[in-house]
């Protein structure tokens, strides 16, 4: 039964066939289109078909365009599709440079994504193109979109000639129909409501995403104003980039979000952090600190390129670091094979990157989050800090004491984990704790092992004690240099002294490292161990006595879990 549809559309319109079986809604008007008719004809010769009087008229959209097939027996159809293209000439002048490039949905499921006319005729003007397809009706309703999707051109060879076109369709059912095709008034004026009702939304729709863009770029115009043009990020690009943060890009989530691999369209592989709350500030003022953060360079910090602020968590992006993190390199499941010399350099590449926030750059950043998770290698295996700044756009004080304290446990300083006094000493206290990590090739805290060795800085100081020192290396260093072992020793245990005053600056504890000047002695074992060993007895029964068997000290549990044996004992000493 043919059919033929020649209503007269306009760019928010509904109708429906006079026997009641085709509803037809269109979206859109066309942007200084020549004529406001959406039907196009012509009355030349059309190839590669039987029934030429079919191409010769078809329906234009300027956006989307829909057909409703009413009151179907429920089954499977042959939908075909026919299409020829006659805007745009395939001859070799300017007029054939026009594409109209748009989807096609069956049953809201997407069959062809950038279907172009042309080109599936070969490159042919004139010519009929058909696309068939098995579609399931389940609800006696069928429904065939056509939707532009952005692409294609719109001003050649004439304004107004883009969108989804098609000359004629057929449906066939792939079975005997057993029923008379329902044709009840209820089902019909749905239709009709549904197509009004979409029409109205659409043009809603357009009018308010003209306001929120016209909105967006008035403060993407702020954001370049501050941080620049080139380090603010669409959050469409940074969402193409990580496949809509595909889990499969996942590299990992710490304190303050999760991070994504991304590769922008230029080529560019980075790394994407989402933070995982909104800061207390403004977006001026987040946008004003993320341009201070990217200017602080030195070559053992992570490169912050920019940041998107769009919505209610903000994406920072950052280099991407092929080797990871530190943890995982030492002692994760992708471990890699470090010898002593890689393991030294690191370690005065941490402190020479922590030396540049605390004495070197222009404005003095405490980390407070110095941990092995948070270095990151880069393929020669230099150390990058990273996350360095970012407590700072959480903190909505600017005293030394915070009330939300920002670190990992097993790496806090006792001053900062027990009443918030935030210093650089924080950071240097942490550093010696990586660097015992990095000599072991172990955590700062395993259950798993000897109870001796369950917290590392107790163990080490036993063995230092004991005069055998060099027996905590990691036994996978088939060959180190003693001294230099001995030297990074001594640092780790000046750094992580009770009292803040004990500590080195970062910047005379590279400066041992390297052997620029001497460590000296080591003072006297920290209280807050002594206590811990007379009141506990070891770890394991220290743990046990006080908090019930919970392992909540492994160095990257959160902050605001069951306070760990080790800042147990710090409280029963009194800090």
């Amino acid at each position: 039964m043919y059919q033929r549809d020649d209503a007269n559309l306009g760019a928010a319109s509904y109708y429906v066939t006079g026997a009641q079986t085709w509803g037809v809604s269109n979206v859109g008007k066309f942007t200084e289109a020549v004529y406001e008719s959406y039907i196009i004809s012509s009355s030349r010769q059309f190839y590669n078909t039987l029934d030429p009087e079919l191409f010769q008229t078809a329906r234009m959209s300027a956006s989307s365009l829909r057909y409703y097939g009413i009151g179907l027996q429920n089954g499977n159809y042959t939908v075909a599709l026919q299409f020829a293209d006659f805007d745009f000439e395939d001859s070799q002048t300017w007029q054939s440079v026009g594409r109209r490039i748009f989807d096609i949905y069956l049953q809201g499921e997407r069959k062809e994504k950038n279907f172009d006319i042309m080109k599936a005729a070969g490159g042919k003007s004139y010519t009929a193109v058909e696309k068939q397809y098995i579609v399931p009706v389940t609800r006696n309703f069928l429904e065939i979109h056509l939707f532009w999707a952005g692409k294609g051109t719109c001003c050649i060879p004439f304004r107004g000639y883009y969108g989804p076109a098609i000359s004629a369709f057929s449906v066939t059912p792939n079975f005997n129909p057993t029923v008379q095709t329902s044709r009840k008034t209820g089902i019909i004026v749905g239709v009709v409501v549904g197509a009004a009702v979409l029409g109205v939304l659409a043009l809603a729709g357009l009018c308010m995403r003209r306001q929120k863009r016209r909105k967006l770029l008035l403060e993407q115009q702020e954001l370049y104003s501050i941080v620049g043009r080139p380090n603010v990020f669409t959050y469409g690009e940074l969402r193409t980039s990580t496949e809509n943060f595909s889990s499969n890009n996942l590299l990992g989530e710490g304190g303050y979000g999760s991070v994504y691999k991304g590769k922008l369209a230029e080529g560019r592989v980075v790394a994407v952090k989402q933070l995982s709350e909104t800061s207390h500030q403004g977006k001026q003022q987040f946008a004003a600190e993320i341009g201070t953060i990217s200017r602080v360079q030195h070559r053992n910090l992570v490169k912050l390129y920019g940041c998107c602020l769009e919505g209610n968590k903000p994406l920072l992006v950052y280099e991407y670091l092929e080797n990871g993190s530190l943890d995982k390199a030492l002692f994760g499941s992708g471990r890699l094979n470090l010898d002593w010399p890689t393991r030294f350099e690191i370690c005065l590449g941490i402190a020479r990157g922590i030396a540049y926030l605390h004495e070197e750059s222009s404005i003095r950043i405490v980390h407070r989050d110095i941990k092995a998770s948070n270095i990151l290698l880069d393929a020669n295996f230099n150390p990058k800090i990273s996350d360095f700044g970012l407590a700072k756009l959480y903190d909505d004080k600017k005293t030394h004491v915070s009330t939300k304290v920002a670190g990992t446990f097993g790496y806090l300083a006792p001053e900062y984990a027990m009443r918030g006094h935030m210093t650089e000493k924080v950071d240097v206290f942490a550093f010696g704790m990586v660097i015992l990590e990095t000599l072991a090739g172990r955590p700062n805290f395993d259950n798993m092992l000897d109870e001796i060795k369950v917290y590392i800085l107790e163990w080490v100081w036993q063995l230092y004690e004991d005069k055998h020192p060099l027996d905590m290396v990691d036994p996978k260093l088939e060959e180190f240099n003693s001294g230099e072992v001995i030297r990074a020793i001594h640092v780790a245990l000046l750094c992580t002294q009770g009292s803040p005053h004990q500590r080195p600056s970062m910047s005379r504890a590279v400066s041992m490292l390297a052997g620029d000047v001497e460590v000296g002695e080591v003072v006297n074992k920290p209280s807050y161990i002594t206590e811990w060993q007379i009141k506990g007895g070891n770890t394991s029964s220290f743990m046990s006595n006080n908090v019930s068997g919970q392992s909540s000290m492994a160095p990257r549990s959160s902050a605001s879990h069951t306070s760990s044996p080790f800042l147990n004992s710090v409280i029963e000493e009194g800090w």
